[in-house]
């Protein structure tokens, strides 16, 4: 699995003019790419990661002040574009597999006690957001 996480003052995200998932404030918001080989346990660990990682201010993490995360799933990170001018997908799992990873992600986050917002699987989504910093790292577990 794979995670470009965003230091956050608010995010959201907005499918057909409906704003179907928003934090406020210091927070994460969290795009999570799905390969092939992963599993639930990837997906309990990756949420570990995300509940803990000191990213915030004062290297903070949002356990420590229970900052809410908003997860948005996006196959499109796992995207390679080395060769040609079209990137190709084949490492991204198919939506039947990623979807289920990325549920138990946000499962694992809300079992750990974050408040965790989502974005809607496979729609076109509008993500907005105030990156604070800006500051943005990669995760793969």
């Amino acid at each position: 699995m794979r995670a470009v996480v965003q230091r956050v003052d608010g995010a959201k995200v907005v499918v057909a003019g409906e704003t179907v998932g928003e934090i406020t404030g210091e927070g994460l918001c969290v795009l999570v790419g799905v390969t092939h080989d992963d599993t639930p346990e990837k997906a309990a660990q990756l949420a570990r990661k995300l509940w803990s990682v000191r990213v915030l201010e004062d290297e903070r993490s949002c356990s420590d002040v229970d900052a809410p995360l908003l997860v948005i799933s996006q196959f499109t990170l796992y995207g390679d574009a080395r060769k040609g001018r079209r990137p190709t997908w084949n490492a991204a799992a198919p939506g039947p597999v990623a979807e289920p990873l990325v549920d138990e992600v946000v499962a694992q986050l809300r079992k750990l006690g974050a408040r965790v917002e989502t974005g809607r699987f496979g729609a076109d989504m509008r993500v907005s957001l105030t990156n604070h910093g800006p500051f943005t790292v990669l995760v793969d577990v």
